[in-house]
């Protein structure tokens, strides 16, 4: 790829616009004639030994370990030198945040009563940094970097909860010796990271990537979802060579990694029944994610603004704060992921589950963009000097 193709794939608008063009071309597809050759490519075993998984598995447990990864860094930052490395500066996107994960568990929970299907509530938890940021720089011409930066911690927030719903809530009896193993060869990469300049940067950096890689299938080996490997990997690497490494792999996450996900997550055939027959499970994250995350936000953001001092609380207006909750509400890719955890054992509920993730993601999407626009345009009659600034230096 040239650096012009690059730049415009590390876009937040283009990364929205893919993966949203992405999951509906598989949700199509997967109800044309071709849909049956797609799912048998789809569940195809691939590997060596006894490390055989299906492409789609391939995929969410392999390939979106390095969005995991580019995840982790963007976490390490935000902590360390970002929005969020200091306990003033976190706790009011940290409360909006955890008021955006017990609502919408809370709403799904409410639908699945007695279903027997209670598992699915961390799937509406989840919202989608690449496409709540891209719909933002859509829709959200002149508008203050306060709010992006508000929406990025709250993001990030909301990332690190899902890591940690990953890493307790879908994992069954680990190999604890295989863990421990993994912490050696993540605590190694990490190590060698700092030493990843001058003329020995080529065979570190090849060591550092088989240790990548072992690190991955020890976690996967496990019984803990190997994505978490990609996540310890991004916390233990260096501040710098790490955000080197992830501008360069960043468009591929962007224009390959996330689009290939959401494209086989989305391959689904849509049941042919009345909505009376679809599961509790469809309803619970159909409501939870545009509704339960528009109130846990709204509510946890309000609560959350008393922390701070009397002069600051009114740097995010409250319509400002409810459009910042419904972005939340776009779940798309840690929920799609979230969903095939969540119903593995049931191919009906997790096709109904995925129908409703994007069916939900698509109103938080329309809803947002109606309301960033109207923010924007009341921030541009109000500020018209700093709008025209905040244009002219490019943002």
């Amino acid at each position: 790829m040239g650096e012009t193709v690059m730049s415009i794939i590390r876009s937040e608008r283009t990364a929205a616009g893919l993966l949203l063009g992405a999951a509906a071309l598989g949700l199509l597809l997967a109800n044309t004639p071709i849909g049956h050759d797609l799912l048998d490519v789809q569940h195809t075993y691939l590997g060596f030994g006894d490390t055989k998984l299906s492409v789609g598995h391939w995929i969410s447990d392999g390939l979106l370990a390095i969005f995991f990864f580019i995840v982790a860094v963007e976490l390490k930052h935000e902590l360390v030198a970002g929005e969020l490395n200091s306990v003033k500066k976190a706790i009011h996107p940290a409360i909006a945040a955890v008021g955006g994960v017990i609502v919408p568990a809370l709403v799904y929970l409410v639908f699945a009563a007695g279903s027997g299907l209670g598992d699915g509530w961390p799937i509406p938890t989840a919202t989608d940094i690449a496409f709540a940021l891209g719909v933002l720089a859509v829709f959200g011409r002149g508008l203050p970097n306060r709010l992006r930066v508000f929406l990025l911690a709250l993001a990030v927030l909301d990332d690190l909860i899902a890591i940690l719903i990953i890493a307790v809530f879908f994992t069954t009896d680990p190999n604890l010796l295989e863990l421990a193993l993994a912490a050696v060869t993540v605590a190694a990469f990490g190590l060698l990271s700092r030493f990843l300049r001058g003329r020995m940067r080529v065979p570190i950096g090849v060591l550092m990537v088989l240790l990548a890689l072992l690190s991955w299938w020890l976690v996967w080996d496990s019984g803990v979802h190997a994505t978490i490997a990609g996540v310890a990997l991004g916390l233990v690497m260096a501040r710098r060579p790490a955000g080197h490494v992830t501008h360069v792999l960043e468009p591929w996450s962007n224009g390959l990694i996330l689009p290939l996900f959401a494209f086989s997550a989305a391959l689904v055939v849509i049941p042919q029944v009345s909505p009376s027959q679809l599961s509790p499970a469809f309803w619970g994250i159909l409501v939870a994610l545009p509704v339960g995350k528009l109130i846990g936000i709204t509510l946890g953001g309000w609560l959350g603004s008393f922390t701070r001092p009397k002069a600051e609380r009114g740097r995010i207006p409250l319509f400002g704060l409810i459009t910042i909750a419904a972005l939340g509400g776009i779940g798309f890719t840690v929920s799609l992921l979230m969903n095939e955890l969540a119903f593995a054992g049931s191919d009906l509920v997790r096709s109904e589950g995925t129908l409703a993730v994007l069916l939900g993601s698509g109103v938080s999407i329309v809803l947002s963009g109606v309301m960033v626009s109207a923010l924007a345009r009341r921030y541009r009659r109000a500020h018209p000097v700093a709008t025209r600034v905040h244009s002219a230096e490019g943002h």
